[in-house]
Parts: structure tokens; C-alpha cells; sequence
């Protein structure tokens, strides 16, 4: 009955966190004030729940289009990021996919749930990406769709504009550039959208995770035909209320964004400091640290009541490395404190 692949594949796997501070999905930490909660639940409250949600979601993808300084139409809205990055692996033509290794793991997973074949491209020891190579490999494997994620999941770094721009120039399939951490990158991808190539982007990291909702940026003749296997209906009414009234205190999260990025130099120099542990260098809203033994201090921190990500792959690129979400400074400090007990 289920196919044999499908059989043969990992689930998905959230760790349970209840009860710890909770640093290993890279989440802004920071809660809604309680003014604003109140206002937000007034909006929702007006909302009609017993009618179908605006199936075009014309208003929200006309904010966003203000916001990113496009056209209504060319704004494609997804139930978060991962499933335009379902949209996108169902839509184009048959044929490989290209990623990075290591990468956001969904690029490979939503392929092989759709029998798309998938060719990975190994970064270099420092985790930088050799575009030739990049090229090479989806000319060898006759690429249709490649991704990139700038800045990079899980490693944390922003590759150079030129090595995007050789891409963008040389690729004959679609690239999709995945800009999740935007809000804490130093650059945006946006001008360079064309024919085939589109910008991913989701509100999960800047706030709004729990609301699940991602977009697509692109030329207009390439959105609409994306839309033909976009679900009716698949944002709800009240995720596009509460983004509607969210966008009106956009100011807000920019400020928190802010303070995070403040708070990952600060965790940066911090961790530097602290013998034994290998920190690279990050434009999202975590740190990837290398230390010496990541099972044993995951554990450790784990019995503290401190979850973070365990990236450790034996022999890998990411041999013994832990990923850090950054979170509020006093969680931040807990974290410090951790570390330099446990490894002192």
C-alpha cells in the first residue's frame, strides 16, 4: 500500500521541548507585547470563520508587494516556506535537483517524497561553495531545479554576491534563492529575479513562525502558472487577518530582529572566548559552534534544561558541531554559562 521509498525514509523529527529553553529552531524568542496580543485578538475575533478564506489572498499579496517593492502578481503565498518549496519541486520539469551538502534538509526530503532525483554539490571545509563545481554538477546531472539557501542553513554563512550572481547567470534551470534569514543578513537577492530565478522568504524566523506563512517572489508569467498547483484555499482566514494586522506593527520585529543580531555578535565574542570551542561566522539567527565532543555536551545541556540542535555527523563536515539558536539575552546568558561550566 505505501510505496517502498516512502516506507524506507526518516520522518521529520521535532524534539520535544517542554519545559526548556528552547533554542534549537531558530525562533525569535521574543513574545508578543501584551497590547498588541489584545488588539490581534480583537481582529481575529471579527474574523467570519464560517466563510472560505479570500482564495487569492489579494490583500496580503498586495502588503507584501509594497513591502518588497514588487508587483501584486508577482507574489506567490504558502503554508510557510515549505510548501512553495513543494509547489516548486511539483511544477517544474522532470529532472534533477541540486542542492549544497550540508543544506536545509527539506530540499532533498519534498523531492524524494515526489520521485524527483536529487544531486547534492559538497561545500569546501570552511563551508564555502565552489560555484564552478556548483555548475558543473547541474550540467552533469541535467539540473531543472537547483537551490540555494543565502544565508545557508545549517552552517550559518552567506556565500559572496558574485559566487550567487555566476549562478544566476549560468544555470538553464530554475533557481530558487532561499533568503529564511533574511532578517539577519547583511543583503537581499531580490534584484536579481528573472525569468528563472526566484526569491523563497518566510515570516517564521522574523516572529510569526507559529503562523506558518511563506512567499515566493518572482516574474508574474512564472507565478501564475506556480499557482495552478498551489491548494485552494490554503492559507486561512485568520493566519491572513493576523498577517494583516502584524504587518501594521512591522517596526516592531524589525526592532527585535535587531536586537538579535546584537545579541549573536555578543554570543559570538563570548563563545570565542571559551577554550575548545570552534565558532563560525553567522548571518542568521543562530551559531554553528564545533566543540569536542557534540553527543556528550548536547546531553549535558540537555540535563540542564537547555535544548539546542545536534548537528553532529561522524566524519562529516559537521563533525561534532552543535547549532545555537539565539535567544533572549538571558537565555543567552544560560547558555554562556553552560558552556563554560561543561567545558572548562
Amino acid at each position: 500500500m505505501i510505496r517502498s521509498d516512502i516506507r524506507a525514509l526518516a520522518a521529520y523529527h521535532v524534539q520535544d521541548s517542554d519545559g526548556l529553553i528552547k533554542l534549537d529552531a531558530m525562533e525569535n524568542p521574543f513574545p508578543m507585547p501584551d497590547e498588541l496580543r489584545r488588539d490581534w485578538a480583537e481582529r481575529l475575533a471579527a474574523t467570519d470563520i464560517n466563510r472560505y478564506p479570500d482564495a487569492d489572498m489579494a490583500g496580503l499579496r498586495r502588503t507584501i508587494a509594497e513591502h518588497e517593492d514588487v508587483e501584486p502578481g508577482q507574489v506567490l503565498i504558502g503554508n510557510g516556506s515549505d510548501e512553495i518549496i513543494q509547489m516548486l519541486l511539483m511544477a517544474v520539469d522532470a529532472g534533477t535537483c541540486v542542492t549544497p551538502a550540508p543544506t536545509f534538509v527539506m530540499y532533498d526530503l519534498i523531492s524524494r517524497w515526489l520521485r524527483r532525483p536529487v544531486a547534492t554539490v559538497p561545500l569546501d571545509s570552511d563551508f564555502s561553495l565552489d560555484e564552478d563545481l556548483f555548475l558543473n554538477i547541474c550540467g552533469r546531472e541535467k539540473a531543472e531545479i537547483a537551490f540555494l539557501a543565502c544565508p545557508n542553513n545549517p552552517t550559518g554563512n552567506l556565500w559572496p554576491r558574485q559566487t550567487i550572481e555566476k549562478i544566476t547567470d549560468n544555470f538553464q534551470g530554475l533557481l530558487v534563492i532561499d533568503e529564511a534569514y533574511g532578517p539577519f543578513a547583511d543583503r537581499s537577492h531580490v534584484s536579481m529575479i528573472s525569468a528563472n530565478t526566484v526569491v523563497l522568504r518566510t515570516f517564521s524566523k522574523l516572529g510569526w513562525a507559529g503562523l506558518r506563512l511563506g512567499y515566493l517572489l518572482g516574474e508574474a508569467d512564472l507565478i501564475a502558472h506556480l499557482n495552478k498547483v498551489r491548494l485552494p484555499y490554503n492559507i486561512n482566514s485568520l493566519t491572513q487577518a493576523s498577517a494583516a494586522f502584524l504587518f501594521e506593527h512591522f517596526s516592531l520585529f524589525e526592532k527585535q530582529a535587531a536586537v538579535i543580531r546584537a545579541e549573536r555578535g555578543r554570543m559570538t565574542a563570548a563563545l570565542m572566548g571559551i577554550g575548545g570551542i570552534e565558532v563560525f561566522a553567522s548571518q542568521t539567527n543562530f551559531l554553528l559552534v564545533r566543540v569536542g565532543d557534540a553527543q556528550q555536551l548536547f546531553g549535558q545541556l540537555l540535563e540542564r534544561g537547555i535544548l539546542i540542535k545536534n548537528m553532529h555527523a561522524a566524519g562529516g563536515l559537521l563533525d561534532n558541531c552543535l547549532r545555537i539558536t539565539i535567544g533572549t539575552p538571558e537565555e543567552n546568558d544560560a547558555v554562556l554559562a553552560a558552556f563554560r561550566e561543561l567545558t572548562s
